[in-house]
C-alpha cells in the first residue's frame, strides 16, 4: 500500500491495483470565498493528472468536495467509482458521465470493490451527513476520520482493530484540536497520521503529542 498526503485532508492511496483519492483539495476555491484562508503551500499539479479508480468524499465542505479539483478527475469519459456522503453526493453527481458510479456513502454503508472494502462510519461535524471511512486493504485497516470532533458516537461503528488513523487536529471548523486528537488516538490505540494543518495555518504537526505517530509532508509518500 502506498499513501501520499495531498495537503489538508487529501490522500492518494494506491493498493490492490487501484488508485483512490480521498477529499482532494488542489485549488484556491476556499480563498475566493474566505480570503483569510489563503494557501500557504502551492498546488502540485502533478496530482491533477491522476486518473483515479475510486474517489471518496467524506462531506460537502469546499476543502473536501471541491468542484475545481474534481473536474480534473470526473468527465463524460471517465469511469470512476465515487463514494460520497449524502450532501457531497448531491454536489458531485452533477458531473454526470454514464460510466461514473456515484454511490451515496452514508454512515453504516459498506462497499466492496475487488479486494478492497470500504465502511462509512459516523463523523461528528457541521455537515450532518459527514462520515469517516474505514478501508480494508492488503491486510491493513486504515481509518480516515474525515472532519470530526471527539464524540462517543464516533466510536460505535469502528472495528476492534485499527492499524492507522488519519485525523484532523487543527482545532478549527468543528475539528479536534491537539488535546482531543490525542485522547481520540489513545482510545483507538492505533498509529496516528495527523492532518488538516499547515495549509491555512502555521500549526506544526510535529507538536501533536501522541505516539506512535507518523508526521506527513506535503505531496510526499507516508511510510507506514
Amino acid at each position: 500500500m502506498k499513501i501520499t498526503w495531498l495537503g489538508q485532508a487529501g490522500l492518494l492511496l494506491e493498493a490492490c491495483s487501484k488508485k483512490m483519492i480521498i477529499d482532494p483539495y488542489l485549488s484556491d476555491s476556499v480563498e475566493k470565498i474566505e480570503p483569510h484562508n489563503k494557501r500557504r503551500v502551492a498546488v502540485d499539479r502533478r496530482f491533477l493528472q491522476i486518473k483515479p479508480d475510486i474517489i471518496v468524499l467524506t462531506h460537502n465542505h469546499l476543502d473536501h468536495t471541491d468542484p475545481e479539483t474534481l473536474q480534473h478527475y470526473l468527465s463524460e469519459d471517465s469511469e470512476v467509482l465515487v463514494l460520497a456522503s449524502a450532501n457531497a453526493w448531491q454536489t458531485v453527481r452533477k458531473f454526470g458521465g454514464i460510466k461514473n458510479n456515484y454511490v451515496q456513502f452514508n454512515s453504516g454503508t459498506e462497499w466492496t470493490e475487488g479486494e478492497l472494502r470500504f465502511q462509512a462510519v459516523h463523523a461528528e461535524h457541521s455537515d450532518e451527513c459527514a462520515v469517516g471511512v474505514v478501508i480494508y486493504a492488503e491486510g491493513k485497516v486504515c481509518y480516515v476520520t474525515g472532519d470530526t470532533l471527539y464524540h462517543p458516537a464516533v466510536f460505535e461503528q469502528l472495528p476492534q482493530r485499527i492499524d492507522y488513523v488519519f485525523l484532523p487536529v487543527n482545532g478549527r471548523g468543528n475539528n479536534m484540536n491537539f488535546a482531543d486528537g490525542k485522547r481520540f488516538c489513545e482510545r483507538l490505540g492505533a498509529t496516528a497520521v495527523p492532518l488538516h494543518c499547515g495549509l491555512f495555518d502555521a500549526l506544526d504537526l510535529h507538536d501533536f503529542a501522541y505516539e506512535p505517530k507518523i508526521v506527513p509532508e506535503f505531496y510526499q509518500e507516508i511510510t507506514l
